[in-house]
């Protein structure tokens, strides 16, 4: 155990060593709150301002003045459409929908017929995209209330046609609402660790072979499993300590928050910050003895760099699955390490409970992969001891 102590000493003071590495990533995590919910809270607010400005882009609107008054009753500020609408909607320099009244409409209206609106978008233009089913949503209700005149001029009940009333509700509490927009959150703290962890675990292996200070540090009379384990919790000490920075970082970032709606959502309190760490330091330790296990088998730094580069993708990628997953969560998930932390961190933050089972699942999977990645460790180091 003193051995470990040792070695655990060495290896966090060369970590400690290149501290412009180190500022940079320790910094980056504190700075991570912040901006994170900086962008989140201009994200939202540019939502929520282009809802209360309720704009609408017409062209042709001239042909309908009962369409226009029906608009203006609803509080929407009109805009005539650029000649080449088109064209923007297609280089997505024109952020809204465009209505495209026929030149008829007026008179099929009066006639009794159905006038046709067309409602032009670009599915390559979010912004837009995003509006066209506000004004399908108006357009509709102008044919709900036209509809239901119709029907009263030929003295006939509109709930005789209108068999059906429908209710929507909605069964999602503050939390689960807050959580779709706050989702990415987890996904940015994951990152952090996993660049935390890569400096400190390629320094201590492939960096010692490239310096040559590897075969002679196998020579010391300690044994291997101490050798393995003070460089493995030296790297995630360092891993760890990102987590927690990155954690802490977005208590103070909540007072960055201009947006009303997400800083009446958004509920990271101390509580929250201390599940996430719980939750992140044994995805800490686990990816610290896997950077470990793919670095050791590389002579240089830029060698081990290009390896890791598929563990790096791997941590990206994975947690896309809760981000996007539209099936909702599968048993499975648990099981694997940085997606299972992403669907914890999730439900952290949706208010959600943690079942015991949950997490020891989760902590089971991390201490595996940790198990493994460091036998792989030591059996490299034999081989390079007797070579």
């Amino acid at each position: 155990m003193a051995s470990t102590w040792i070695v655990y000493a060495k290896e966090l003071v060369d970590a400690l060593r290149d501290r412009r590495t180190l500022l940079t990533v320790l910094l980056s995590s504190v700075a991570m709150g912040p901006l994170v919910l900086a962008l989140l809270s201009s994200l939202v607010g540019s939502m929520e301002r282009r809802a209360e400005a309720r704009v609408l882009v017409v062209a042709g609107l001239e042909h309908a003045p009962t369409l226009a008054n029906y608009i203006a009753r609803q509080t929407y500020t009109v805009r005539t459409a650029p000649a080449d609408y088109e064209a923007q909607l297609r280089g997505s320099r024109l952020g809204d929908p465009v209505l495209v009244v026929a030149a008829d409409f007026e008179a099929a209206l009066q006639r009794g017929e159905s006038p046709r609106v067309e409602v032009v978008s670009s599915s390559s233009n979010q912004r837009a995209q995003a509006g066209a089913g506000a004004a399908v949503r108006l357009l509709r209700g102008f044919a709900q209330e036209q509809a239901t005149l119709r029907l009263a001029l030929r003295g006939v009940a509109p709930a005789l046609v209108e068999p059906l009333r429908i209710d929507e509700r909605d069964l999602a509490d503050v939390g689960a609402r807050a959580a779709q927009l706050t989702r990415i959150v987890p996904f940015f703290v994951l990152m952090a660790v996993l660049y935390g962890a890569l400096n400190a675990a390629l320094d201590s292996t492939a960096g010692e072979r490239e310096r040559g200070s590897l075969e002679p540090l196998l020579m010391n009379p300690a044994p291997q499993w101490a050798l393995v384990l003070g460089k493995w919790a030296a790297v995630a000490s360092v891993a760890m300590a990102v987590a927690v920075l990155s954690c802490a970082s977005f208590l103070p970032g909540q007072w960055l928050l201009r947006s009303e709606t997400l800083a009446a959502l958004f509920r990271f309190g101390i509580g929250e910050a201390g599940r996430f760490v719980a939750l992140l330091l044994p995805l800490a330790g686990a990816l610290a003895a896997v950077l470990m296990a793919v670095a050791i088998r590389c002579r240089s730094v830029k060698e081990a760099q290009a390896s890791a580069t598929v563990v790096m993708l791997a941590v990206t990628l994975l947690p896309m699955m809760a981000l996007f997953n539209q099936e909702g969560e599968q048993p499975w998930q648990l099981w694997v390490p940085a997606l299972a932390q992403m669907t914890l961190m999730s439900r952290v933050l949706e208010g959600a409970p943690l079942p015991a089972r949950d997490l020891l699942v989760a902590l089971a999977a991390c201490v595996l992969v940790t198990a493994l990645a460091l036998a792989y460790v030591a059996r490299r180091l034999r081989h390079a001891a007797s070579a």
